[in-house]
């Protein structure tokens, strides 16, 4: 059986963990927004990042460590509705902004693990009960509560389509949370959670050209 990727884009999710927005609420009320975020705050993960669950993903030079952003991705069906739910790894160079996270830093090759399977929305009855853990090298690093969402799923795709069409196929991630450990070339990342397939993957060093 061939590991899931998706068919569409990948959108990921900004300031929807409550302990990551009070950590920011400061910052929020600064220039150039001056004012909290009214909608959800959105950017793209690009095709170029998606690394399929058991794949190596290559740190590039220079970069000591990366970011690791477990979340789940909501898998947009037929008529804008869930079909399933899959595990991601939104991997990223560390950088100082939230706000408008540069392409540079979050869109890197390969920067994206992709869980191996969905788990249809059938099997899960409420988003909020899902417990995600990320081990690195085995050891647990980072334990995730998405009952701690500021928008849950549900409302977070309303008002998502309340500014844009979601098309069949487009996977559209819950958010990251505060804490997010850092792993370097070398490491086995694992993120699990119950009833989910476990998804793997190792940080290489970038080959040189």
């Amino acid at each position: 059986m061939n590991a899931f990727l998706p068919s569409g884009t990948v959108y990921g999710t900004l300031l929807n963990f409550r302990a990551e927005r009070e950590a920011l609420a400061a910052q929020m009320t600064q220039p150039p927004y001056k004012a909290p975020p009214q909608a959800p705050v959105l950017y793209v993960k690009t095709a170029n990042t998606w690394s399929p669950h058991g794949s190596e993903i290559a740190v590039p030079h220079g970069v000591p460590e990366v970011e690791v952003g477990a979340s789940v991705g909501m898998v947009v069906g037929a008529a804008g509705r869930v079909a399933g739910y899959v595990l991601m790894n939104d991997l990223s160079i560390a950088h100082a902004s939230f706000f408008r996270p540069p392409v540079k830093f979050k869109c890197v090759d390969g920067f994206l693990g992709v869980g191996p399977a969905m788990l249809d929305a059938a099997q899960l009855q409420d988003a909020a009960s899902i417990r995600a853990e990320v081990r690195i090298d085995g050891e647990l690093k980072h334990a995730i509560d998405f009952s701690q969402l500021v928008r849950p799923a549900a409302r977070l795709l309303a008002d998502v389509q309340e500014f844009m069409s979601l098309q069949e196929g487009d996977v559209l991630m819950l958010g990251c949370d505060l804490g997010r450990p850092l792993a370097r070339a070398g490491s086995r990342i694992d993120i699990s959670a119950p009833g989910f397939a476990t998804l793997s993957n190792t940080l290489v060093a970038e080959v040189a050209a």
